[in-house]
């Protein structure tokens, strides 16, 4: 049964509102306060124990400092509590609505008395403070159990062993350190660090250790994994109070991770907290294995049953997947919008849309090139290499010192990632090929072995026809899109006029699948024409021939293989990929970016929100009057003063104080900013993704820990310690010092006997 507020123009039900609701308390005194404050005349006659079973008041009606969480699912109010917060005025603007709740009109005596009571309470307050500190000072609070010397001690040297974790954790420390021989055994970095801490006069640490022998581990592995564990779930579960408070929020995984000898996908969570900031955050990784179904399965349970989220609030999904991957994410996605419509598959904001594009294609040739640009954007990360390749550049580009600067600045940390990279990878291909093969020469001992390795590795692909071919027809396919997807990862009025050329796109890449002949013929000249630059022989692939010759088929021509086993099942391919990630559902959700009042100025005022919001109405406060509330949206913005600028993001929109009287609006733009193809507008801090990138990149393989990744990636989340500790004694009472103090006395009683 729900719970009703019971002050006066309060209609909050505790099924309409994640709002805590608090009973009337028991004490006499407190409780008279309540009902004077509430001014509700028919409480008045009521005992404090049926006002304490019957009715609630929400915690709007209390400051929040108050109001106490104390857990995900617990929230308090402090002793003191009184609620001091209440509208009693609204209902004179509509004198003609009959009040369940009615309110109690004040007169000079009632007045005089409250003051006297008020006064009399401040005094007895006064007196009594002096008495109250010294009570605090001596007991405790009886819903707290009294600790003992040894649980207290216990509970000092575990904050000691928090605290050490969380800052392995934070410096990317792993908790072994690399061999420095096979005969010397494995250093451990967490008991190293705790040395340390007791010579710096840890006395918690020291008296639980001072016993221990030299050399011996202060910690067993499964002791450090219960740790680990700890401190992993507390800082997500920081996360995801934000995460429920907001209620809406999107599903984004990243590129595969493999660790352990198994392969992980990345989770992130996109949502918009309390402060209306935008927020995207890395909560766990998720075993890959299985089949597409299976996945789905695991990440419900992970969503849902783990983490108490309701996958009926997910507004949005998008996969950042590579390679075989690609196929898996894809049918991924389709069965979660089977189940759950408004979870809109969207391209990702971090990807360019012509490499997410590419991405998807799942032809060898294509995810042959992809895998290549991977591996070339890691190759030249070094300074060393770069300069290689920049003086390769010069070399190449000495008649033409012009394009040679401007292809060395274009190449730059990142162009791999970019939505031109084709154009930039053909013209590089003559410099990039002899920039290999001076490494791989590597006459002055420059190179270390493994680079030589990868140079000689990336140069026989570059050098193979079919890799020409395919990073010509993707270069010249993607051009269509190369606008269209700038335009979808800038602002928000780029994004809004990028839904809105979508039609274009489409036809033009229509009408190159229509004249199909005519274009392949120009883009093979210009394959033909690079491989000759570059001196690489026109070939067909020696497989395909080898087959031909054993089903004895007349030999096929270059041009043909090309046309029909690359050129045609690419722009089918991109063609069926554009229009599946922009379906006419998907359309509609960014088309309502016009409610953002920069987009609105943009489009004079004339826009029609109300024709594409049906989407989401089930989301709105007040659906029904949502006409009436966009209507005053737009002549608010339309007739501001001259001085007034239009916000320009949804982040900027919902920021305005003023917003919280257009609820549905408010609404809207939360639910809107969830949608994975919008940018993370505030860029103070690195994204989770990056974060988590650099981690991988900078720890060796082999000392990936998935709790320490998660204290890295997270570690803008606060790390209360305090709550590790009581988390960990709830978890593990095994490890209690008075649990351990029965085990000894049992062992010395055996012992007698």
């Amino acid at each position: 049964m729900p719970n009703f507020c019971a002050a006066p123009n309060c209609t909050r039900k505790s099924t309409q509102s994640d709002l805590a609701f608090f009973r009337f308390p028991r004490d006499p005194e407190r409780c008279r306060i309540w009902v004077e404050n509430c001014r509700r005349a028919d409480l008045e006659a009521k005992t404090s124990d049926q006002l304490n079973k019957h009715y609630r008041l929400c915690a709007k009606h209390f400051d929040p400092a108050m109001v106490c969480k104390t857990s995900p699912y617990r929230t308090v109010l402090k002793d003191t509590a009184i609620p001091t917060i209440f509208d009693l005025t609204s209902h004179l603007k509509n004198p003609h609505t009959r009040h369940r709740k009615r309110i109690k009109e004040l007169t000079e005596e009632d007045i005089r008395k409250i003051k006297e009571r008020r006064l009399a309470s401040s005094i007895e307050q006064l007196v009594s403070k002096k008495d109250t500190a010294v009570e605090d000072s001596t007991s405790t609070n009886e819903d707290e159990p009294q600790l003992s010397t040894e649980e207290k001690e216990f509970r000092e040297y575990l904050r000691s062993l928090f605290e050490v974790m969380v800052m392995l954790g934070k410096q990317s420390i792993p908790l072994e350190a690399n061999k420095a021989s096979e005969a010397e055994h494995k250093s451990n970095n967490f008991q190293a660090l705790l040395d340390y801490r007791m010579n710096s006069g840890d006395e918690a640490l020291k008296k639980r250790f001072e016993a221990t022998a030299l050399n011996t581990e202060y910690l067993s592995a499964a002791q450090q994994s219960q740790l680990l564990d700890v401190c992993e779930n507390t800082v997500r579960e920081e996360m995801l109070m934000e995460v429920r408070e907001s209620r809406f929020f999107s599903l984004v995984t990243g590129d595969l991770v493999e660790f352990a000898g198994e392969k992980h996908l990345p989770l992130f969570l996109r949502f918009v907290n309390q402060q209306n900031v935008l927020r995207e955050e890395f909560l766990d990784f998720v075993p890959f294995d299985g089949d597409e179904s299976a996945l789905v399965e695991r990440l419900e349970a992970q969503l849902t049953d783990r983490w108490g989220l309701s996958m009926e609030e997910c507004r949005g999904q998008a996969h950042k997947a590579t390679g075989t991957s690609t196929t898996k994410m894809k049918a991924v996605a389709v069965l979660l919008m089977e189940k759950y419509p408004l979870a809109l598959h969207m391209p990702c904001s971090h990807m360019a849309l012509n490499i997410h594009l590419a991405n998807s294609l799942p032809f060898p040739s294509v995810q042959v090139v992809m895998e290549t640009l991977r591996r070339i954007g890691a190759f030249f990360s070094t300074p060393f290499t770069q300069d290689e390749l920049e003086r390769a550049i010069s070399t190449h580009y000495q008649k033409n010192e012009e394009k040679g600067s401007a292809l060395k600045q274009t190449c730059g940390p990142g162009w791999t990632e970019q939505h031109n990279v084709f154009d930039v990878l053909l013209d590089l291909l003559p410099p990039l090929l002899l920039c290999m093969d001076t490494i791989r020469d590597n006459v002055d001992g420059t190179f270390a072995d493994a680079v030589v390795t990868d140079a000689y590795s990336i140069a026989e692909i570059l050098a193979d026809f079919e890799i020409v071919v395919t990073i010509v027809i993707l270069k010249n396919v993607l051009t269509f899109t190369r606008a269209f997807g700038r335009n979808l990862n800038g602002e928000t009025l780029d994004v809004f006029f990028a839904a809105n050329s979508l039609t274009a796109v489409l036809h033009s890449l229509n009408e190159v699948s229509d004249n199909i002949e005519v274009y392949h013929e120009f883009w093979y000249e210009e394959a033909v024409s690079v491989a000759t630059v570059a001196e690489i022989p026109v070939t067909i692939p020696r497989l395909f021939l080898r087959k031909q010759r054993a089903a004895d088929v007349v030999e096929i021509q270059a041009e043909v293989y090309f046309k029909e086993y690359v050129t045609v099942p690419v722009i089918r391919g991109i063609m069926q990929e554009v229009e599946d990630m922009f379906s006419e559902t998907n359309l509609k959700a960014l088309k309502c970016l016009s409610l953002v009042p920069a987009v609105m100025g943009q489009m004079k005022f004339n826009t029609t929100e109300e024709n594409y919001a049906e989407v989401y109405r089930n989301d709105l406060p007040n659906p029904d009057t949502l006409p009436a509330e966009l209507h005053c949206w737009r002549i608010k913005w339309k007739h501001r003063g001259k001085e007034v600028r239009l916000p320009t993001t949804i982040h900027e929109t919902l920021q305005l104080p003023d917003v919280k009287f257009f609820p549905n609006v408010n609404s809207f733009l939360k639910v809107l900013s969830t949608l994975p193809v919008l940018k993370l507008e505030d860029n103070k801090t690195d994204m989770a993704s990056d974060r988590l990138q650099v981690y991988l990149n900078s720890v060796p393989v082999n000392q990936w820990n998935k709790s320490l990744i998660m204290l890295n990636v997270n570690t803008h989340v606060k790390h209360d310690l305090d709550v590790m500790v009581d988390k960990y004694c709830r978890l593990y009472p095994e490890d209690d010092p008075e649990a351990e103090g029965e085990c000894e006395e049992a062992a010395e009683e055996d012992a007698t006997k």
